[in-house]
């Protein structure tokens, strides 16, 4: 009887994920008026946005990295701004400062960018440790201090960044504290021939895709609440905690071969997320409940940058990727 009325519960809730769907259904379809061949990248992008998560794009110059993320922006009605992240970037460049006003004989706040609900973080491994920090604080308690007042952040906050893995020059390694801030980390490949081809094309003539809001905050809001709401069987959430705890304790889970190459297992947060994400991607998919595919699909995104090489694993050139596909490949799904 109980599992009769939860199915008919969870038959209600697929017909209210269709309905709230429909409008990210419009919102990908605006983005990919600009954003061609990127599929991956956009999926990424909606998961983060409704997950309430921070994501870090990891990709060569030249991928539409900053435009994707400026696109979701303009497609989102929602306030955006942008960080151009410099050597020479100061903490008080991010989160703002105080300044003297002749007029009243005070000192008063003047907010940075990062007031915005879309903070694009371009090249954010660009800027020093004490940025890094500023940004920190922004990023997990969803709040900024300035002189002794603390200010919250407006709804949704999400910080989109992205870095450049191959120019080594005037950058710096973001802190596994912040890392670990970032809900998914998304490393962005070429695109395919004939999607260049199209991209090439359109760039090449003066008609210029424009890109309108077709959603608002209370639809993004609507569907956080409804993602609240979709099942994650007793069975998945062993299935995500087995694959987090064997990144922490390998030699348990018969991958011994594993232990000398991490220095670190993924932190709660990858759990916490991993099951944020796997709602959100059954959400996108027009489904009420999770199914393991939800979890493996997104579980690089989560893991990757969770996952400490050792110098043995660096030295045999194993990184974390390969690391999660025996993993993945060990763990049995439900």
């Amino acid at each position: 009887m109980a599992e009769l009325h939860q199915a008919e519960d969870i038959k209600q809730l697929t017909e209210k994920v269709r309905e709230q769907n429909y409008y990210f259904s419009l919102l990908k379809q605006e983005i990919n008026k600009v954003i061609i061949g990127q599929e991956y990248m956009v999926d990424r992008l909606l998961i983060a946005l409704l997950g309430n998560g921070h994501i870090l794009l990891e990709g060569v110059p030249g991928l539409a990295k900053t435009l994707a993320i400026k696109t979701l922006a303009e497609a989102v009605h929602g306030e955006f701004s942008r960080i151009q992240f410099t050597p020479d970037l100061l903490p008080a460049d991010v989160v703002g400062t105080m300044i003297y006003n002749v007029k009243d004989n005070d000192f008063i706040i003047k907010k940075g960018p990062v007031f915005a609900n879309f903070v694009l973080a371009d090249e954010i491994n660009r800027a020093p440790s004490k940025v890094q920090s500023a940004l920190l604080e922004a990023m997990q308690e969803k709040q900024v201090t300035i002189g002794d007042e603390t200010l919250p952040l407006p709804k949704p906050f999400l910080v989109l960044a992205t870095q450049n893995p191959i120019d080594q020059e005037g950058t710096y390694m973001l802190p596994e504290a912040q890392s670990d801030r970032f809900m998914l980390k998304c490393k962005i490949e070429y695109p395919k021939f004939e999607d260049e081809r199209k991209v090439m094309r359109m760039v090449s003539t003066s008609h210029q895709p424009k890109v309108q809001p077709v959603i608002d905050l209370k639809n993004v809001s609507d569907a956080k609440e409804l993602i609240n709401q979709i099942y994650l069987d007793e069975k998945i959430e062993k299935y995500i905690l087995d694959m987090v705890f064997a990144s922490r304790y390998p030699e348990k889970y018969g991958l011994s071969e594993l232990k000398n190459y991490i220095s670190f297992g993924a932190s709660p947060r990858a759990s916490i997320n991993l099951a944020i994400a796997a709602r959100c991607n059954a959400f996108l998919k027009n489904r009420a409940f999770v199914i393991p595919e939800d979890v493996k699909d997104i579980a690089k995104d989560v893991l990757r940058h969770r996952i400490g090489l050792s110098f043995e694993a660096e030295a045999e050139e194993v990184t974390s990727e390969n690391i999660i596909d025996k993993i993945l490949a060990k763990i049995q799904a439900p």
